[in-house]
């Protein structure tokens, strides 16, 4: 009987080891499958993102803006009429009127390029938005994946400790062992439960967000891969001036440059044509051209609109220089945690490697009697943090990437 629980025991080593080996396989299949699942979720949430959409809801008012600027003023027309007693033929019995403001050379080419200018703006915001929003979408994708890798790490682990518990439980039959050994294994399985537990809440926390983001009404499953692995990768070189968040603050440059050429079309003198036809009761009636002509006499307004935009322009530069600093500030900082992050995943490749030869060694001493339980929770407890840490510089690496994407394209 002892000998067929010996090989049973045996059997679940073994399939232990199979389950982590094909584990170790789908990780190029998952792999190679998560980025599309990514480029799905990617879509999906620019087209019903309700952030993305008001952006371009703003972006399409200012392109209307364009059509408005070139529109003259509207033309005045007016009328009278006479009820009063008036000495016949001298005061006309009826007045009509029309007069249109005619607007200087190029003010109207003025506004329609400060419009157009405008529009380049919200439409560089708009990039701006939907950058932020990929951004937001991968950190949260691969901080799910993190979640629900570590609960299968956790689950592995769990039935792991329940063979050795098995493993104990018959050396404990036959002397070899005492039953201490049992129930620490026991405390530990509850313990990794416990964490299992609490890892759940922290993945439907996660989930909210992500679903949020992608702005779905009601909860659905997602395609959140278990393992995934980094691969080498090759720095794309990019100047940090393409930036759209740098870009943007040279077209609200270029908006108040083009703003103050229409300031200065406006502080001209402005003309006005029309025409007054007067109807006499007696005399004939009669058509009197008109002219008008306004003249900013107080063009304090202009001044000071000029100097708004002097100052408008420096504090646009210096906001532009404080977001450079930012930005490269942001990248060199990503590159250097993308490469902690590189490092930490080979060293714990080597990590899980040895402690598998660990675990080997104490299966065979199991096989020849000499196992020793303390050993096999330290060299659990290993494997377990050393894979813990090995999901954490994945989930870090392509988080950190998302990040070096986001500044350098």
């Amino acid at each position: 009987m002892k000998a067929v629980k010996h090989n049973i025991f045996k059997t679940d080593i073994r399939r232990t080891f199979i389950a982590r080996a094909m584990v170790a396989l789908m990780v190029l299949l998952v792999g190679s499958l998560q980025g599309q699942t990514l480029d799905a979720y990617i879509g999906e949430a620019l087209r019903e993102n309700p952030g993305i959409k008001s952006a371009e809801a703003k972006y399409m008012v200012s392109s209307e803006k364009i059509s408005e600027a070139t529109t003259w003023s509207n033309t005045e027309f007016g009328a009278g009429y006479s009820v009063g007693q008036m000495e016949m033929g001298m005061m006309p019995k009826a007045e009509f009127s029309a007069m249109q403001m005619v607007p200087w050379f190029g003010l109207l080419g003025a506004r329609k390029n400060y419009a157009t200018a405008v529009a380049d703006a919200d439409y560089v915001g708009m990039e701006i938005a939907q950058k932020n929003l990929i951004l937001s979408v991968k950190q949260s994708y691969y901080r799910l994946y993190g979640i629900k890798a570590k609960q299968k790490v956790f689950d592995l682990n769990i039935r792991l400790l329940k063979t050795y518990e098995r493993m104990a439980l018959t050396s404990v039959e036959v002397g070899k062992t005492s039953a201490v050994s049992v129930l620490r294994l026991q405390m530990r399985q509850n313990d990794l439960v416990e964490k299992k537990l609490i890892l759940q809440q922290e993945f439907e926390a996660e989930k909210q967000v992500f679903e949020k983001l992608l702005n779905r009404e009601t909860s659905q499953p997602l395609a959140i891969p278990d393992t995934l692995t980094i691969s080498p990768h090759q720095e794309i070189e990019r100047d940090i001036d393409l930036h759209p968040e740098l870009v943007k603050f040279e077209k609200l440059n270029r908006a108040i440059a083009l703003s103050e050429k229409v300031n200065r079309k406006e502080s001209v003198p402005q003309l006005g044509v029309g025409a007054e036809y007067m109807l006499f009761a007696e005399n004939p009636d009669m058509v009197m051209p008109m002219v008008s002509l306004s003249i900013p006499i107080f063009n304090k307004k202009h001044k000071s609109v000029s100097r708004q935009n002097e100052l408008r322009q420096q504090e646009i530069q210096y906001q532009k220089k404080e977001r450079r600093n930012d930005l490269k500030s942001n990248l060199a900082k990503a590159i250097s945690q993308r490469e902690q992050a590189q490092i930490k995943f080979e060293t714990q490749i080597k990590n899980l490697q040895q402690a598998k030869n660990a675990e080997k060694i104490l299966i065979k001493n199991y096989e020849t009697g000499t196992i020793d339980f303390n050993d096999v929770l330290d060299i659990q407890e290993l494997q377990l943090k050393f894979q813990i840490d090995y999901i954490e510089s994945v989930k870090n690496y392509y988080i950190q990437s998302a990040i070096i994407n986001y500044l350098t394209n």
